[in-house]
């Protein structure tokens, strides 16, 4: 039976938008390593009455229940005096606390006011947790056999409070086990299809072994999930499964965690010591900021041209007057030609181009929005494939660019 915690952000900024709540993703992250599962996440505003009522419905359901935020000095920062009225205590001043807040405010050289003091007026039934590096000390309560946790909602305090307070009280306080995931990573086939083609597979798997879907653009992940006592035997069930599934989706596999297509493709080219260039129009530069963005791409990436203009794709890439005339921008000739044009002028052993119709306008009934063609050139020779994508400019730049590299991949693939 796995160890349970729900993760609860108090602020009305996060609810009004302002702020994007990093915090709760990342805490998700580390309960997860040490194999707590995160089974709700509940965002509520500086409100007493939902913070007392969330206390509470989190209680009932989670072994485990983290705050962040509302530990300021001022009115509007409720989470303490909800905590010390949820628990029926009175709050009252930590020596420890304030000897903290006093060395931290003469190191700064700042004043230590009244206001700044109530920082260190705690709940008497928590247990202070030190914040080497705010102001604001976290607090650990341990009731009805669940421990409530509170923590700043400033992310670099409370990471600070989590990998050197927390992290290591819960190892201490719970028997956890090991939760292993593993990513496998797909690309060229759409999350339905996938599912048809490993049904087999995924009705085969032991039931202590779970499959996620987790969909993204241009490509599906699934996640195996299985948890235990010994990390090693854990990976050697995961990776005899995924044997299995390379059995029937393995053309579609790239790659596996945190690879990526930009992150494959980088590794292929420089294993067998080769180079790329890029010929782009309706993509940007995006999928050369897509290549450039893997460390030591410069040892195989040579440039780009951003042929935006019929002009430019003539003068640099070489594009012909005739093809442009005769088929226009957005097609297969111009395409092969801009990623040939750009192969000669870097020198490359391969070359990706794009053109196409991002939108939202400039589409025609012939060539609507979303209509977009990619080129690779190679030694041996120079192939072509039509996009039909969607209506949303920078979904069609971001997906245009995923393909053209996952293209490139499947190339790659087949001819090694």
């Amino acid at each position: 039976m796995h160890t349970t915690a729900h993760i609860i952000t108090i602020g009305d900024e996060i609810l009004y938008g302002q702020i994007t709540d990093t915090n709760a993703q990342w805490i998700s992250q580390e309960l997860d390593a040490i194999g707590v599962k995160a089974t709700q996440r509940l965002t509520i505003g500086d409100v007493r009455e939902e913070i007392l009522a969330t206390l509470k419905y989190s209680e009932d359901r989670a072994d485990i229940v983290l705050i962040t935020g509302g530990l300021g000095p001022t009115e509007d920062d409720l989470t303490k005096p909800c905590l010390a009225e949820y628990f029926g205590v009175d709050t009252k001043l930590n020596e420890e606390a304030l000897a903290h807040l006093t060395a931290l405010f003469k190191r700064f050289k700042f004043e230590l006011t009244p206001i700044n003091k109530l920082q260190a007026h705690l709940p008497t039934n928590c247990q202070m947790l030190p914040n080497e590096i705010g102001t604001a000390p976290g607090m650990w309560f341990f009731e009805n056999k669940t421990v409530f946790i509170s923590m700043p909602g400033v992310p670099f305090e409370m990471k600070g409070l989590m990998k050197n307070v927390i992290v290591p009280k819960l190892k201490k306080q719970f028997e956890l086990p090991i939760i292993y995931h593993k990513v496998v990573r797909t690309i060229g086939i759409g999350e339905s299809w996938l599912a048809d083609k490993i049904k087999p597979w995924s009705d085969a798997l032991p039931s202590s072994m779970s499959l996620a879907y987790l969909p993204s653009l241009r490509e599906v992940k699934l996640r195996l999930t299985t948890s235990g006592e010994n990390l090693t035997t854990l990976q050697k069930a995961v990776d005899q499964q995924i044997d299995k599934l390379k059995e029937y989706v393995g053309k579609f596999i790239y790659g596996y965690n945190s690879d990526t297509i930009q992150s494959v493709v980088g590794k292929l080219l420089t294993s067998k010591n080769e180079t790329i260039s890029t010929a782009e129009s309706c993509t940007g530069g995006h999928l050369a900021h897509l290549i450039t963005s893997i460390p030591g791409s410069s040892g195989y990436y040579k440039g780009s041209v951003i042929s935006y203009t019929e002009k430019i794709k003539q003068e640099l890439l070489g594009v012909k007057a005739q093809t442009l005339a005769e088929y226009g921008a957005v097609s297969e000739q111009t395409a092969i030609e801009m990623a040939e044009g750009v192969r000669a002028k870097f020198g490359t052993t391969y070359a990706i181009a794009t053109t196409g119709i991002a939108g939202p306008g400039g589409g025609t009934k012939e060539i609507p929005v979303g209509t977009v063609w990619i080129a690779l050139a190679t030694p041996t020779g120079t192939q072509a494939k039509l996009l039909s994508l969607a209506k949303d400019r920078m979904l069609n730049i971001e997906a245009s660019s995923k393909s053209a590299l996952a293209f490139a991949w499947q190339n790659f693939v087949q001819n090694s």
